[in-house]
């Protein structure tokens, strides 16, 4: 992944469906507007770099290993304060939302929860602007982008109420689910949206039966397919993974552990990977962008003399 483009015009979108796109960004330029996506909400995953996402809520501080959630019709700035800069970005047809299983009727997370209120970070000040001026905010709608410029500045808000607004949630906030045998995936969901999850893997104890095998069992995912961004650490069940890569597991073709990684895991007490999972319930369809990144060879790395 090239460096290029601001927070907005530098994502590169590998994969999509009529539910989700998935892209990947290193901005190398300052964003000199304002955003609105008019029809999708959005999760931004900083996996480098520091900095602040100013809305119309308020401000939200940013640093590695943080989701920001940007509902739709959101104005938003991303500033990155670093020089360093990567996210990957989930742009969402439906709502991003909380999985059932962990809130209660009225709201708040269970006790079972892998996170709790107290976990998540909310706008900030400074959130009124009393400027005016010549301000450009770019409003994504049906694809494409509408330019209106505005004579005040479009945060020049008093105040908002409700209970819809943008929040920040760190993936180190993530507190895993473990078990004597293999956990299945679903303990790592953080998120649900329509046809699709998204899942953390954090730094967790194996499974801690005397005759267990860390490492998962080969499976075909009949019911999704599976896309994992490896963030930081070596991940158990694969090896020859570079930092920052991306890998998409298709529905019904058979996957497991990278041959050694079984036996490699026996033992083992415990793990220090992290990495974000994007389960879709629906087919994924590849960009040009995508196959032009492909390395090639990950498909025959199953194969020990490849």
């Amino acid at each position: 992944m090239k460096s290029g483009g601001d927070p907005i015009t530098g994502r590169v979108v590998l994969l999509f469906n009529n539910d989700v796109q998935i892209a990947l960004c290193k901005p190398a330029e300052p964003m000199n507007y304002f955003y609105r996506n008019g029809e999708h909400d959005e999760m931004l995953f900083i996996h480098e770099g520091t900095g602040y996402v100013q809305t119309n809520f308020g401000r939200l501080n940013f640093h590695p290993f943080d989701y920001v959630y940007i509902p739709r019709g959101t104005t938003y700035q991303v500033v990155f304060e670093s020089n360093d800069a990567r996210m990957l970005v989930i742009d969402s047809t439906g709502p991003i939302d909380f999985p059932k299983r962990y809130v209660s009727k009225m709201g708040q997370f269970m006790e079972n929860s892998p996170f709790c209120e107290r976990d998540f970070r909310l706008p900030e000040e400074p959130m009124f602007f009393d400027e005016k001026g010549e301000f450009e905010v770019r409003i994504k709608k049906q694809g494409r982008l509408h330019h209106y410029t505005f004579e005040h500045h479009p945060f020049d808000v008093v105040g908002w109420d409700g209970y819809l607004y943008p929040w920040i949630f760190n993936m180190k906030d993530f507190e895993p689910i473990t078990g004597r045998v293999h956990q299945p995936p679903p303990v790592h969901q953080t998120f649900e949206a329509h046809n699709y999850v998204i899942c953390s893997f954090v730094p967790r104890k194996y499974d801690y039966h005397p005759l267990s095998i860390p490492a998962p069992y080969n499976h075909s995912n009949v019911d999704s397919d599976e896309v994992l961004y490896y963030v930081e650490g070596e991940f158990m069940s694969r090896k020859g993974l570079e930092y920052a890569s991306i890998t998409h597991h298709p529905g019904g073709i058979p996957h497991g552990p990278h041959p050694g990684t079984v036996e490699k895991s026996i033992g083992k007490e415990g793990t220090e990977e992290y990495a974000v999972m994007i389960d879709t319930f629906k087919p994924l369809y590849l960009t040009k962008a995508a196959k032009d990144m492909d390395d090639g060879v990950y498909q025959y790395s199953w194969i020990p003399h490849a």
